[in-house]
């Protein structure tokens, strides 16, 4: 059950958080930026409001899920910490001498109470609305791009996987104490994940049997992570445990298996529109939603930067009806001819291959025709024979018997000679200049916040991570900026 009515702290030690948490603490300068009725207000009608026990306040619920990822922890060291750290019970509104909730609440927070919710747009139009009131807008500018992120189960085998886990909390051990080694069971040498976990639960019983080391906190939340993995092991170690996990690809050899995260920040590098997809998704298709829900925040836009990917003929198209100044470089095997088909096969930006609608990319390439002429030259895609041949949307694509499957893209270099022009102006290469914010925000997110690997399993958990990590990402954001204005 969720009260209708507030709470309020009548303890007689508040007065200690005017002591360790100085003004210029961050979560203290969060709390006072940020009004989190509106998390309230989102989610009041998940709860009875007449019958059952007090559940915790969705609000200290929601600020937990935010600590977890400004701070990269896990549910149980987040809930570990907020029992010592002032500064976490300062900003879930807690009473000093109050306790803290049991671990496994937030898994059911965020697959019941947060399930439908649309948090990833409300949390960034929150953002944007702060940002908004505070004046820290100036410009008119937005740059798109996509991040990618790995599933978080997948990228090895569960033998690896575990194995890994295992090593991060032996290095740990180590630093502490090396005699610790001649305690550890021996590493086991087989492949079977059956042993792997045998293994590990030799050793988290070994090491729980050490007073000096178990509550240390480096050897803790190692400890932690391998415990939860050995637990779980059956969904976290089992490769539908990551169904909507999809392969993509970051340039014409590499790939990863996982998710993307299609981004648009403004000239302030605050984000303002965000769409989680799974990995194989190709980013121009999403330009024209990214400025819509841009635009949807409130903030007002004239120019959209972005890299090649995202100047198909569509965008271009939607870009001068709308009266937008589209910074875009013309791909040639997109812009310059004409291709069949267009919703069957989309160009994957970063591998310079075409993808067909099962998700297979272009093995290789060729330009095909007569040569020195333009209007009669393609570039022709070829797809693996063997691929096709087995392909379950074969039907009306692929030719039973046909030794080769290919798709060929006319080249017509005059197509787009309006944005041709333009490209080459100095006021384009001016503007393009500025692309390298959104490269910084993307490794800002990858490298400083945890999203290069995804926190668990589905499409959900990732939209759940994006809407987190944008929130905290914002709020800092502002932060910095209200300090520059002073």
């Amino acid at each position: 059950m969720i009260s209708n009515q507030e709470t309020f702290n009548l303890s007689p030690y508040m007065a200690i958080y005017d002591i360790v948490v100085p003004k210029d603490n961050m979560l203290r300068q969060i709390n006072d930026l940020v009004d989190f009725s509106f998390v309230l207000e989102e989610l009041k009608n998940k709860y009875c409001h007449d019958n059952g026990r007090n559940a915790v306040p969705p609000i200290r619920m929601f600020k937990y899920l935010l600590l977890k990822s400004i701070f990269d922890l896990s549910d149980v060291d987040v809930v570990e910490r907020s029992k010592y750290d002032m500064s976490f019970k300062y900003f879930l509104d807690m009473a000093p001498e109050s306790s803290v909730i049991n671990p496994s609440s937030l898994t059911k927070f965020r697959r019941i109470r947060l399930q439908d919710v649309g948090l990833l747009d409300l949390l960034i139009q929150k953002t944007v609305e702060i940002a908004l009131e505070k004046e820290l807008f100036k410009s008119k500018t937005i740059i798109v791009d996509a991040t990618h992120t790995k599933a978080r189960y997948n990228q090895k085998s569960p033998k690896e996987f575990l194995m890994e886990k295992s090593k991060n909390v032996r290095k740990a051990v180590y630093q502490i104490d090396e005699s610790m080694k001649e305690k550890f069971p021996a590493k086991t040498t087989s492949n079977e994940v059956t042993d792997g976990l045998d293994y590990c639960e030799k050793m988290i019983s070994t090491i729980e049997k050490e007073a000096h080391l178990v509550n240390i906190p480096t050897v803790k939340e190692k400890l932690n992570v391998l415990k939860e993995v050995v637990e779980e092991h059956e969904e976290q170690l089992n490769y539908s445990a990551d169904p909507d996990a999809r392969i993509g690809h970051k340039t014409e050899d590499s790939s990863f298996f996982g998710y993307k995260t299609h981004i648009a920040i403004n000239d302030e590098r605050l984000i303002t529109a965000a769409i989680v997809t799974t990995g194989e998704q190709s980013d121009g298709k999403y330009l024209q939603d990214l400025i819509e829900k841009s635009q949807g925040t409130g903030m007002k836009i004239e120019t959209v930067l972005g890299d090649a990917a995202y100047s198909e003929k569509d965008n271009i198209r939607y870009s001068k009806d709308n009266k937008l100044e589209l910074i875009s470089k013309l791909n040639p095997g997109i812009t310059h001819g004409h291709r069949t088909k267009e919703e069957e096969f989309e160009i994957n930006k970063d591998a310079g291959m075409y993808v067909c609608k099962a998700g297979h990319i272009a093995i290789r390439k060729a330009r095909t025709g007569k040569k020195n002429v333009g209007e009669n030259q393609s570039q022709t895609y070829y797809f693996g024979i063997n691929k096709c041949k087995a392909c379950p949307l074969r039907e009306g694509c692929y030719k039973e018997g046909a030794k080769s499957k290919t798709y060929a893209v006319k080249i017509k270099s005059t197509e787009h000679k309006d944005q041709e022009a333009f490209q080459n102006s100095e006021e384009f290469k001016s503007k393009a200049k500025s692309r390298y914010k959104i490269e910084a925000k993307n490794s800002e997110l990858r490298h400083r916040r945890g999203y290069d690997v995804a926190i668990s399993a589905g499409l959900f958990g990732m939209q759940m991570q994006g809407a987190m990590t944008t929130f905290a990402v914002n709020l800092k954001r502002i932060i910095t900026l209200m300090k520059d204005t002073e």
